[in-house]
């Protein structure tokens, strides 16, 4: 146990779940819109409610590769005589008749007298006339007009955001553009004389800047436009003219180190000075120096110094309200139940998100922690593909006891 964990009471931490529906709740979705193309929206997030301008499909269609007939002619006759072809893009324009089929392709159009379909596996040819060998229901291998969805439905909602499904349905109904809500613009840096730029050699106590890469790419995951004000030296005056600069370029600020009770630790002050601060520790580990706040005109993120705290913390706090800021509806994360395959220390007091690997086996899950959990092991979370979710009342476990498991997200696993 850490010194921190020692001399930081719990009860003098906010609860995850409190922090979070604080923090939400002082969330206000933007509005600013813009038109897109399609090739542009991917990871978008919809301004509005798409109706179809169209029946979904667009007309009676085979689902198979066979024969078009009328059913109940079968019933009478045990030969039909094939009259002609439908093919998708090339339909049969005449009317099928009593005693009449014709070939059709799977997406063609079905032609004016025929209900059924019969898979050509299930049919005898013999020159132009075929014999059926099953019994044939009617509408069977039809697709019908509309039976997807019909002219006017509400297809995809505001708040959805848009992956290659979704573009896949937009284009289907032949739509060119899609109004999506504005990108959010995103200002992040990190903060202390600790930290040097890749390429440049190390000197004694000094480390390179990896937290404000990782946050980077989440947020361009997310096509969030980031504005990279760099590393700032913990320098008050230096501290407070990022910030204020950042406030008049960006709808969210967020920082990375400083945010402790060092007496390098100048952010705090700086934020009391210039906004608002909501929270400043909460219950989770790692990760409990994380700080939540206001100023003039953007919100702001204190992430802790520790790479594993930065990433969990935005993982489970910071991303939560990027969602709901540029209009995405609400959702909580899937979390699993597994059967954990080593023992697992830990003290009640905060909920604790564990580094692990998930994997099944005979139909259960099975999972295990990478290892030593320190928050300054990035290697944990590489290894990982999910996190063993402890709650704040939970004590150690022992190997084959039930945990809760919640999976990274795309941004997480790439």
């Amino acid at each position: 146990m850490s010194v921190c964990d020692v001399t930081t009471p719990s009860n003098s931490m906010m609860a995850l779940d409190k922090a979070k529906s604080m923090m939400l709740d002082k969330v206000t979705p933007l509005t600013t819109q813009e038109l897109v193309s399609l090739q542009e929206c991917w990871g978008r997030v919809l301004a509005d409610d798409i109706r179809s301008p169209l029946n979904m499909p667009p007309f009676d269609n085979s689902a198979m590769d066979g024969y078009g007939v009328i059913a109940s002619d079968l019933d009478e006759i045990e030969q039909l005589t094939v009259v002609g072809s439908s093919f998708a893009g090339a339909p049969y324009n005449g009317i099928v008749n009593k005693g009449e089929c014709i070939r059709i392709m799977t997406g063609a159009k079905m032609p004016k007298g025929c209900d059924s379909v019969v898979m050509q596996e299930l049919v005898t040819v013999c020159e132009q006339r075929i014999t059926i060998n099953t019994k044939v229901n009617v509408g069977q291998c039809v697709r019908h007009c509309g039976e997807e969805f019909s002219v006017g439905e509400i297809v995809l909602a505001k708040g959805d955001v848009m992956s290659a499904r979704h573009i896949a349905l937009i284009a289907a109904l032949g739509l060119e553009s899609v109004l999506v809500i504005s990108p959010l613009k995103v200002a992040i840096f990190s903060t202390g004389d600790e930290l040097v730029a890749q390429g440049t050699p190390l000197k004694e106590g000094q480390i390179y800047d990896s937290n404000r890469f990782s946050i980077i790419a989440q947020l361009q995951a997310m096509n969030m436009t980031v504005i990279d004000f760099g590393v700032i030296p913990d320098n008050p005056k230096q501290l407070k003219e990022a910030f204020e600069q950042a406030n008049q370029q960006a709808d969210v600020i967020i920082s990375s180190g400083g945010v402790s009770v060092g007496d390098a630790d100048y952010t705090k002050d700086v934020l009391e000075e210039l906004g608002q601060i909501d929270f400043w520790k909460v219950a989770i580990k790692p990760g409990k120096p994380i700080a939540f706040g206001q100023l003039t005109d953007s919100l702001f993120f204190g992430l802790p110094g520790n790479p594993v705290s930065a990433m969990v913390t935005f993982d489970q706090i910071v991303k939560p309200a990027l969602h709901k800021l540029r209009g995405e509806g609400q959702s909580k994360a899937l979390r699993l139940s597994a059967i954990v395959t080593n023992d697992i220390q830990k003290s009640a007091g905060r909920e604790e998100f564990q580094r692990a690997i998930v994997t099944s086996e005979g139909g259960e899950l099975m999972v295990s922690t990478t290892g030593a959990q320190g928050s300054g092991m990035i290697s944990s979370m590489c290894k990982a593909n999910c996190f063993i979710v402890l709650s704040r009342e939970q004590q150690s476990l022992v190997s084959g006891d039930n945990v809760s498991i919640e999976l990274f997200d795309s941004n997480l696993v790439g």
